[in-house]
């Protein structure tokens, strides 16, 4: 029950009164200052729950990742498909405007020694059918691409596959010549033998030195003979020496020993795109797409060898037959793709029958192929 008091001014007199009230304290009834709101309940993952979810991401990217790999690798095949079909398109230009096809070199024959490295190969000769016009207005054929310095780390897109990672390492001298970009693309110099400077007897590919084949020298046929072929930049290979044995080697212990009978290693094949000798522009059918052939350099073990035996007239009618294994590889996984002289690409697989490959690397061998046996 509430106490009341009257509180009266002093010297007795009353005045108005405050009543001031005062509740008696119970621990039943409700305190204002002690009332506090109940603790919200704390919403969050539990370590068990966020382990679950990292799980699934985990999940998801490895589902994912592989997939946007295959789809930006199908964007690389697909703009080396079409780099090769410019390139075929360029020499059927080329066929169209000088009645035949570009040589892989023009060669000096009083030379004795290297005066015929600076070349120019297909590549250069086939600029201006590439929108390359510019760059080939300021070259001179006539003398060596190794003294002019308006090529110096100068890039053709188009002779550049976007799978090969080595295609952006530029090539360079210790001399004066120009620096270079590799290519990824080779022309089709046959199956084996090349070119004997000294007879000027030729192989049985579309390209050798001096060349002057047409359409009509095309024999197998348009469609089933290659004309250029993915190879890989910064390719090793031997040179200058052997083979001991002028067969073409029929299997891979053979191409090794073939690999081991050079006497010069070197780790830069396809990285000088002026040039016209096989190891830096061409390639050879020898052996089947991707072939591994090991060889040991020093402490290392090298799995895709080439072989030179002496560089097709690199020291005019002084020098010896040339044979040449220069593979054609890529890294698309299983296969290369090829432009044939009628102009089409294709893919063909590493694991094409051999005998095929040879037939498709001649241009007048007389081969019998099989429709269902052609890439």
């Amino acid at each position: 029950m509430a106490l009341v008091r009257r509180l009266q001014c002093a010297a007795g007199s009353t005045t108005s009164a405050t009543l001031i009230s005062f509740q008696p304290f119970s621990p039943d009834m409700p305190h204002s200052q002690s009332k506090r709101p109940p603790a919200s309940p704390v919403n969050g993952f539990t370590l068990v729950e966020l382990l679950v979810v990292i799980a699934i991401i985990g999940v998801l990217v490895g589902l994912l990742l592989p997939a946007v790999q295959a789809a930006r690798e199908a964007a690389r095949r697909m703009q080396c498909s079409n780099n090769l079909k410019q390139i075929g398109l360029a020499c059927h230009n080329y066929q169209s405007a000088f009645k035949k096809f570009p040589p892989s070199a023009v060669l000096d024959m009083s030379v004795s020694q290297t005066g015929n490295n600076g070349s120019w190969g297909v590549h250069g000769r086939i600029l201006p059918f590439l929108e390359q016009g510019s760059l080939y207005d300021n070259v001179d054929l006539s003398i060596g691409w190794d003294h002019q310095s308006v090529i110096h780390e100068v890039r053709v897109p188009v002779y550049a596959c976007p799978s090969d990672p080595g295609t952006g390492q530029i090539r360079t001298f210790s001399d004066n010549r120009p620096s270079l970009y590799p290519t990824t693309y080779g022309f089709n110099f046959g199956r084996w033998y090349v070119y004997a400077p000294n007879e000027r007897r030729v192989g049985d590919g579309m390209f050798f030195p001096d060349s002057f084949l047409r359409f009509r020298d095309c024999v197998d046929g348009t469609s089933s003979t290659l004309l250029a072929s993915e190879v890989k930049a910064w390719t090793p290979y031997t040179r200058n020496g052997g083979p001991s044995d002028t067969d073409m080697p029929a299997t891979i212990a053979e191409a090794e020993a073939v690999v081991a009978s050079g006497d010069q290693f070197k780790n830069t094949g396809h990285t000088e795109w002026p040039d016209g000798r096989v190891h830096h522009t061409g390639f050879t059918v020898t052996l089947a797409p991707n072939s591994e052939v090991m060889y040991q350099n020093g402490g290392e073990t090298l799995i895709e060898m080439d072989f030179n035996s002496w560089q097709e007239g690199k020291n005019g009618i002084a020098g010896n037959p040339t044979y040449a294994m220069i593979t054609s590889r890529s890294f698309h996984a299983g296969q290369v793709q090829a432009v044939f002289v009628d102009g089409s690409v294709r893919s063909v697989t590493e694991s094409i029958d051999l005998d095929v490959w040879h037939a498709l690397g001649t241009r007048n061998g007389r081969e019998t192929i099989d429709a269902d046996d052609l890439p």
